[in-house]
């Protein structure tokens, strides 16, 4: 059958494409010269000088469509299912012409698809500013924070008039929260800079970890340190506003200015150095400087700054002013003679405020008078009866992000496989002392810190579920001692990580008497006092743990021991006990490696 009308009535030389068809078709040489009257060593000279054999297949599809598009458009009487296959085809013929573009020189994925080609088509949308608020945005972002204020935090608030702010608080009451916020709506709003202090790296950036979080809540996603920030409330030629997250290493913060606000200032060491290089940031009177924290002790260096005794200093007595700094003066907020608005906020204070979000009578269970007096009541400690100084403590602390760059927490080996050493006080359930276990990377050199990786509170567990805690917080490590207070339920803890399958080396038995508590004592103040011990500056309860340790006299009046919440009324000591369990390990002096585990009875 001709593939065309009548193939026969066309010149030899005009028959050669319909032989090239047939030939793609399948046909032998000798068929398609039979078919078309044609000599056969004219088509085998055709098909060798047209090279059909060596034509792409794409070709012979579209060659072979064509063919039979041309049979059904001369086709005078067509059916439906004539023009149902004239549609597939003319599909075929345009999907085959979009890979000759693609497979053409220059060709791209564009020619394949028509989405893809048309994706730039029409009117292109602006892309989104890096960094910047619009107007609508920022209106969004203020009524979600102006809504969600506690009473006392619209007191801080209607406050922002005063150039200095000092702050007395209760933990946990969101105030990094809210200076956060405050300070990322007066950047959008004014383009001032804002500026972070705090007694690490780690936790200055809680304060920008905050103000990322808040900035999606608009759709705003915030990057850089430091953030540079730009709205459509201010001119477009003027500076992006700087957000700076700064820790206590006050060389660092030099050359900076703008609003301040300085994190928990009443426990970071050197205040003063630091206080001059952050009140030198915001010397112009357009800056604001924002002080707030939980109370530490009255031996603090910036505790004279609070009740205004420093401001006194070198002044004529008839320059001299008084401040009244008692929670009935303060619990309204009140800018006192040195022109600092001061307010105190306790916990009681946050409930009355509608800050919902604490069972008080919990929490009094829960911690020793003395400690909830300290922590929620703001009182400050008096560090006088101590067996350790407030400021020796404080000057231990350090930047771990910065400085422990061998130590990744979140690691399942955070300090690899080198050796750590472990302390373990217990949960005593008849006193409701709660148990610690504290976890260090031992000194790496004679003479070198003690540095506590791990510190972790326990409250609520009997002995055989204490021990499991254990052995998976030290299956981390590589566990080489771990000193157990063995009075009471700790014997049960002792006798269960003892054990040659519990997984643990060096499992040490302690017994409390006066002696071994005295040499505890001497072996920790003699760390402290040379700044061996080292933890991170956020672990404000190791601290409060160590000045809670008072030294006293026994019942019967003729010995000296120490003492503190163990029979629930002086402040938990639990994580400074655990802390010692570990530094006993080492001799008195620190110039001999301990070469055995002992057993102290």
């Amino acid at each position: 059958m001709s593939i065309l009308a009548d193939p026969l009535t066309l010149p030899p030389e005009e028959r050669r494409r319909p032989a090239r068809s047939l030939y793609w078709r399948g046909w032998s040489l000798g068929q398609i010269a039979g078919e078309l009257d044609l000599k056969y060593d004219t088509v085998k000279s055709w098909a060798r000088r047209d090279r059909w054999d060596d034509a792409p297949s794409i070709r012979k599809l579209e060659d072979c469509l064509e063919t039979r598009l041309m049979v059904l458009i001369c086709k005078e009487s067509k059916t439906g299912a004539d023009y149902t296959e004239l549609d597939a085809l003319r599909r075929q013929v345009e999907s085959l012409a979009k890979v000759r573009r693609y497979e053409a020189p220059g060709g791209h994925s564009g020619d394949l698809n028509d989405k893809v080609a048309n994706r730039n088509a029409g009117e292109k949308k602006p892309r989104a500013k890096k960094n910047h608020f619009t107007a609508d945005q920022a209106a969004e972002l203020k009524a979600i924070f102006l809504d969600q204020l506690y009473g006392y935090q619209e007191a801080w608030f209607a406050a922002l008039s005063f150039r200095t702010r000092m702050i007395l608080k209760s933990r946990q009451i969101g105030a990094t929260y809210y200076f956060a916020f405050e300070a990322l709506i007066d950047a959008i709003e004014t383009g001032r800079n804002q500026i972070f202090l705090s007694a690490s790296k780690a936790q200055a950036h809680q304060f920008r970890s905050y103000i990322v979080s808040f900035a999606k809540l608009v759709g705003v996603a915030l990057t850089g340190d430091p953030m540079l920030i730009t709205s459509e409330l201010r001119p477009a030629e003027e500076a992006a506003a700087e957000l700076h997250f700064l820790g206590t290493n006050f060389r660092t913060a030099q050359g900076r200015h703008g609003n301040f606000y300085f994190d928990e200032f009443f426990w970071v060491h050197s205040f003063e150095e630091l206080n001059k290089v952050a009140s030198g940031m915001a010397t112009h009177k357009k800056w604001r400087k924002t002080y707030f924290s939980t109370p530490s002790t009255i031996a603090h260096a910036a505790y004279p700054y609070w009740t205004g005794e420093r401001r006194n200093r070198r002044r004529k007595k008839e320059d001299r002013v008084e401040i009244d700094v008692s929670h009935a003066a303060l619990k309204d907020g009140s800018q006192g003679p040195d022109r600092i608005w001061r307010h105190i906020v306790n916990i009681l204070d946050a409930e009355e405020a509608g800050c919902d979000l604490f069972d008080i009578d919990e929490l009094r269970d829960e911690y020793a008078a003395d400690e909830f007096a300290n922590l929620f009541l703001c009182d400050f400690v008096d560090d006088s009866l101590s067996a350790f100084r407030f400021n020796d403590l404080v000057k231990c602390g350090v930047d771990t992000i910065e400085e422990w760059t061998d130590f990744h927490p979140d690691a399942a080996r955070p300090y690899g496989d080198r050796p750590v050493w472990a302390g373990y006080d217990p949960q005593n359930s008849e006193t409701g002392d709660n148990a610690s276990l504290c976890i260090f990377a031992p000194p790496l050199v004679q003479g070198g810190p003690f540095r506590l990786l791990e510190r972790h509170p326990l409250r609520g567990l009997d002995f055989e579920q204490q021990a499991t805690f254990i052995r998976g917080m030290l299956s981390r490590y590589n566990c080489t001692y771990l000193g157990i207070d063995a009075t009471g339920v700790g014997a049960g803890v002792y006798q269960l990580l003892a054990k040659p399958d519990s997984g643990i080396r060096g499992v040490t038995r302690i017994e409390y008497s006066l002696e071994v508590k005295a040499a505890m004592i001497m072996k920790a103040q003699h760390v402290i006092s040379r700044g061996r011990l080292a933890f991170d500056s956020i672990c404000t309860d190791v601290v409060s743990s160590f000045v809670s340790i008072k030294k006293t006299l026994t019942t019967s009046g003729r010995n000296v021991t120490f003492k503190a919440g163990r029979g629930g009324e002086d402040g938990h000591a639990d994580l400074a006990w655990s802390i010692m369990h570990v530094l006993m390990n080492e001799p008195l002096d620190g110039k001999e490696a301990q070469k055995s585990t002992m057993e102290i009875l």
